[in-house]
């Protein structure tokens, strides 16, 4: 099978090494990561500079067909991919990760490592996957390489519905303290945000964003309960974000006086 992985934390992050070598034992795996981190940056997209890439030799990337490093975001980076740098031969999958630290919840908003993912669902009528470890250590990668191997030929045996994507958290313990695989839905996981108020040398005044997550919700089936259980989370997740639920509410609202209002607004506003 052909892979593409990439993630959000650099193509020299150790999360991204120790997955792809472990895909490389089994699969052809073709490494297109950003040259740096570039964690939290949602589904942006670079359209103002142009985008380089470079081609990375490293020991560490054993077995790996091609390691490519670009100058942009995680979605630049698949898109580039499936666009250009393997338009002849496509990816089979795309898998993001393994990414330093939880996407629970709220966080595969902003997460670059669920974008890089969501852009192969996007662009590819393949199974994707973001792949993630709840730990902000540099440990414990292994345990969820060895599990995308296996999630590979899962998914490869049961094709995912279109637009659907896995969201995989796995626990930061010992291999033998896993308890299993649950699958999850995403659970209540909001930040309490701080903003610190600095001044630099030259006076100006800056801000740093901090604040620690809170866990709102203690659903049995959340991915949130599921890391605290010591289960490997899967969760399907789609980007269609239609609330499908309040359709029907919002066509009984009255939009008459939206025609007289807009034929009172000047031809040349």
């Amino acid at each position: 099978m052909r892979i593409l992985v990439s993630n959000d934390d650099g193509i020299h992050a150790p999360g991204i090494q120790i997955l792809a070598t472990a895909l490389a034992s089994e699969h052809e795996v073709h490494v297109i990561a950003p040259d740096r981190e570039r964690s939290a940056m949602g589904h942006a997209l670079t359209l103002h500079k142009p985008l380089r890439v470079e081609e990375i030799q490293d020991e560490r990337l054993k077995g790996v067909a091609q390691a490519l490093a670009v100058n942009g975001t995680p979605s630049d980076c698949v898109k580039l991919a499936v666009g250009a740098l393997m338009r002849e031969a496509r990816p089979d999958i795309v898998i993001s990760g393994v990414n330093r630290g939880p996407n629970l919840g709220v966080d595969v908003i902003y997460s670059g490592t669920v974008s890089a993912a969501l852009e192969g669902t996007i662009l590819l009528d393949r199974p994707c996957i973001a792949l993630s470890l709840a730990s902000f250590a540099d440990v414990g990668y292994g345990k969820a390489a060895a599990f995308a191997l296996d999630l590979v030929h899962v998914v490869s045996q049961h094709p995912l519905a279109r637009r659907v994507l896995l969201n995989v958290n796995v626990p930061a313990v010992e291999p033998e303290e896993i308890v299993g695989v649950r699958v999850t839905r995403l659970g209540e996981r909001r930040y309490h945000d701080v903003f610190e108020r600095r001044v630099d040398p030259r006076g100006k005044v800056y801000y740093w964003l901090a604040g620690e997550a809170e866990e709102l919700e203690d659903g049995h089936d959340t991915d949130v309960t599921a890391i605290h259980d010591n289960c490997i989370s899967v969760t399907p997740i789609h980007y269609d974000l239609t609330h499908y639920a309040s359709l029907e509410d919002l066509r009984k609202w009255n939009f008459e006086s939206t025609r007289d209002r807009l034929s009172k607004i000047p031809t040349d506003a």
